[in-house]
């Protein structure tokens, strides 16, 4: 009876009210961080901060639960990075650096002959004197004859 008596005590004793507030105190703090934690995450996906902070503050697991389920899959640092790296590559690609077909290094699309190989390349012009493709037998830039 007096362990039965002890225990009773314990729980009506101000160290069990100081450790129940404790706990109170722990949990309003976690509350408050994953709204705050909610809110940053929302902001730095673009996904409506003010309301996804609002639904994990009002319902505060069951809201969090949801907007972690639904929230978009990528930061916007990240969808930005991306998208700067697809444009770089992009104009790599579009740039296409010209190879003589001899050495294959690289040449300028006006030069006549391979300044490595000495391979001729193009024709020149007899009237402007623009570099021609040797296939080509009308200058399509001075309209003369090749």
């Amino acid at each position: 009876m007096e362990t039965f008596t002890s225990i009773i005590n314990f729980f009506s004793s101000p160290l069990f009210e100081l450790m129940v507030k404790l706990f109170l105190l722990f949990l309003a703090v976690l509350w408050l961080s994953v709204v705050y934690w909610t809110y940053r995450d929302a902001q730095n996906r673009g996904a409506l901060p003010l309301y996804w902070s609002a639904v994990s503050l009002f319902f505060p697991v069951f809201g969090w639960l949801v907007y972690l389920d639904i929230r978009p899959p990528e930061l916007l640092a990240d969808v930005r990075e991306r998208e700067l790296e697809i444009r770089t590559k992009e104009a790599i690609v579009n740039r296409r650096e010209l190879a003589c077909p001899e050495c294959g290094k690289g040449i300028e699309p006006e030069f006549l002959i391979c300044p490595y190989c000495m391979k001729r390349l193009k024709n020149p012009c007899p009237h402007c004197q623009r570099a021609l493709k040797p296939s080509w037998p009308v200058c399509p830039y001075c309209r003369g004859a090749v």
